[in-house]
């Protein structure tokens, strides 16, 4: 049934569903995880990085984490080109907020903008919708830290805590179990290793299969966007007891 109605974006099923925009959906449940969690002092963003060649180098490469703004950062998981284009767009926006008004763009306006551009791509004929998902980190003087879920609708949200790509249903199941609302960045950190930990598809977690990047103020009141080294995600791991496979682990 779903054939005679997939051939373009802009035409409903008799259900009143549009099946191109499903279909970007099902890209986003095949790709890497990615859990954002918004703490009382900072945001903390983790993903699990497909490519792990050894042959990359990854001190000057991220796969999962972008930095949009001073004050704003993301998490993707989806079609790496869309991305791409969708995160180059959010930055000439902030870049022309900060131009034009000398302050940094608020993070739900900047979240909005984006979305409107996604979602013009599932209403007009001759194009598709972008196949990704965002997690929006970041903090503006309005509403302090703050934590965003986009899809390829269009579709955007606060969020406490939230897991897109594969297996995100466990992760949420298990975030909700879990999250406190007086949890601090390090239980942040360890909340959200522990959740990738046990709904990754590897067996294992190591350095080389995550990227960690945390949104906090600095004691000077600047934003500070930090991603960790593996030197750094290698003590995190010991600390959580998440350095050997899962089997042993538990």
């Amino acid at each position: 049934m779903s054939r005679r109605y997939d051939s373009r974006t802009t035409i409903f099923s008799p259900e009143g569903r549009l099946y191109q925009v499903e279909y970007a959906m099902e890209a986003i449940g095949n790709a890497g995880s990615a859990i954002g969690i918004l703490a009382n002092d900072g945001v903390v963003l983790v993903g699990e990085k497909k490519v792990t060649s050894k042959l990359l180098q990854t001190s000057t490469s991220n796969e999962k984490m972008y930095k949009i703004d001073d004050h704003v950062a993301c998490a993707v998981a989806g079609i790496m080109s869309d991305a791409n284009i969708l995160i180059n767009t959010a930055r000439v926006q902030a870049q022309r907020y900060t131009f034009s008004y000398q302050e940094s763009m608020p993070v739900e306006q900047l979240v909005q903008s984006l979305c409107d551009t996604k979602q013009g791509y599932t209403q007009f004929g001759g194009l598709r919708p972008f196949g990704v998902s965002f997690l929006f980190a970041g903090w503006d003087k309005n509403y302090g830290f703050q934590l965003y879920m986009s899809d390829p609708s269009g579709n955007y949200g606060g969020w406490k805590a939230m897991a897109i790509g594969a297996n995100n249903q466990a992760a949420q199941s298990m975030l909700k179990q879990d999250y406190k609302d007086d949890i601090n960045r390090e239980g942040a950190v360890q909340l959200a290793l522990k959740v990738l930990g046990k709904t990754m598809d590897s067996t294992s977690l190591t350095s080389e299969k995550l990227e960690l990047a945390e949104v906090y103020l600095l004691p000077s009141g600047k934003v500070k966007y930090q991603v960790h080294s593996p030197e750094s995600l290698n003590e995190l791991l010991a600390i959580a007891g998440l350095t050997q496979p899962a089997a042993e682990a538990s």
